[in-house]
């Protein structure tokens, strides 16, 4: 089947003008509105160049269908997450690249109630659709488009999952990179008993200082220089559409995302005891430990948000995390948030009274971990039946590409979805020396 370059497995996404562009946009507006009977649907953009043209081109075209499009403008991709179900609408789209480079954009898809909408969940079709110009007839009355503002009620709903009271007046560096959460942070700032440091803090096209990708060891620095000078107890960098927030302890260390799982899993069970939490199969231990500790059920599920989400819902799962920072909440439409895991954090260092590095280094000594290393190569898919054939003396598992353990050590290797890339995480039982070495051994044999 003949396929566009920009379809996903979770979004559309790609450079512009070359794989997205107005038309392309226009005509998925048409498309997604047939698909799903549109009658309203929610839309915003984030701050790139290339944003304000494909969210007028996909205006015209769900408007054309009928609907209604409720236009947030502005915004960050939870808050699209957040607006579908609370205006009741039958889809939302949001405009962003997240923390692609500048030359490229994407929309993100929900359904009724925040559901996700990805390549095996319907997106396919509306590539068919879009393929062979099935774009439906238009309606005899085009749908209104509504601007409106729901940052007063996004801030609103945060309040269920964090107590202000309970926050001790931190001094904590927040790192916009330009992005779009700078309003979102001062619309929470007078809630907050906190000192903010703001960083890189209005929403700038140009992205001055670098793609709001934290996960980019030279982005890292300004969080680390401003947390320096002004001797901050926590630091927190924010991506383009503010989905995933990434922290920094006292010291300006970056803490990986998987530690980070483990603490917001032992913060919600505090308030939900017996919760399911649903984790990622590829760094465990710590997660299976802490959920096991603090009375709750720990359930493994495949990566990607759609299958996250699945899971969640199948088993009544109150979190979710990914070592990739995306953290998701039951009581948050069983969708990602950049803004309530730097809550929970803040809180949990307050109601334990102790620093951020208190809290992670016992993890990091019990289960050190080598975080993702990517390695390109030709033929992903023949490696990983080699690694299969030299691991397969250990325990396997082949929830997501395949999971070898040990006594005491164990790794994941996994295909990407979009490049010609294999994934390795290997982590170990308080060692991390051995952690290294099997790190070494395991890239060289891939990389052979």
């Amino acid at each position: 089947m003949e396929k566009i370059a920009s379809f996903k497995a979770y979004d559309i996404r790609g450079k512009v003008p070359a794989d997205l562009n107005a038309d392309l946009a226009y005509k998925v507006g048409r498309t997604f509105a047939k698909y799903l009977n549109c009658k309203k649907v929610v839309i915003g953009r984030d701050v790139r160049k290339s944003s304000p043209e494909l969210a007028e081109a996909l205006l015209r075209g769900l408007t054309e269908m009928g609907a209604d499009v409720f236009d947030l403008g502005l915004c960050g991709t939870e808050m699209i997450y957040f607006g579908t179900p609370f205006l009741e609408a039958d889809g939302g789209v949001m405009i962003t690249a997240s923390h692609n480079p500048p030359e490229y954009n994407g929309l993100k898809f929900v359904k009724k109630g925040s559901v996700p909408f990805g390549y095996d969940s319907g997106l396919n079709e509306i590539e068919k659709m879009v393929l062979n110009n099935d774009l439906g007839e238009k309606a005899a009355k085009p749908g209104k488009i509504i601007q409106i503002d729901i940052m007063k009620e996004f801030i609103n709903n945060l309040d269920k999952f964090y107590d202000a009271k309970k926050i001790k007046p931190l001094k904590v560096v927040v790192n916009a990179g330009n992005g779009c959460v700078g309003p979102a942070l001062d619309a929470i700032e007078d809630r907050l008993p906190i000192k903010m440091i703001k960083v890189f803090h209005e929403p700038d096209s140009n992205f001055p200082n670098g793609v709001p990708n934290p996960l980019l060891p030279e982005n890292r620095k300004p969080t680390i220089d401003a947390m320096k000078k002004y001797n901050a107890d926590l630091g927190v960098a924010w991506d383009g559409d503010y989905d995933r927030c990434f922290f920094f302890d006292e010291t300006g260390n970056f803490i990986e995302g998987y530690y980070i799982v483990g603490l917001l899993a032992k913060s919600i069970l505090k308030s939900n005891p017996g919760g399911k939490i649903v984790h990622d199969p590829r760094l465990v231990w710590n997660t299976q430990e802490i959920v096991e500790k603090a009375g709750g059920i720990a359930v493994q599920s495949v990566s990607g948000h759609a299958y996250i989400k699945a899971k969640m819902r199948e088993v009544n799962s109150i979190y979710g995390g990914e070592m990739s920072a995306h953290h998701y909440f039951r009581d948050n439409f069983y969708s990602d948030s950049g803004m309530i895991p730097f809550l929970l954090i803040m809180q949990l260092m307050s109601e334990e009274n102790k620093k951020l590095s208190e809290l992670v280094n016992e993890m990091i000594a019990a289960y050190p971990c080598s975080g993702e290393i990517n390695t390109t190569l030709a033929n992903p898919a023949a490696k990983l039946e080699e690694i299969k054939n030299k691991y397969k003396d250990g325990v396997v598992d082949y929830t997501d590409g395949v999971s070898v353990s040990y006594s005491d050590w164990r790794f994941n290797v996994r295909i990407s979805n979009t490049e010609p890339l294999i994934r390795l995480n290997v982590e170990t039982r308080r060692s991390e020396e051995l952690m290294k070495q099997k790190t070494e051994e395991l890239l060289s044999f891939i990389r052979s």
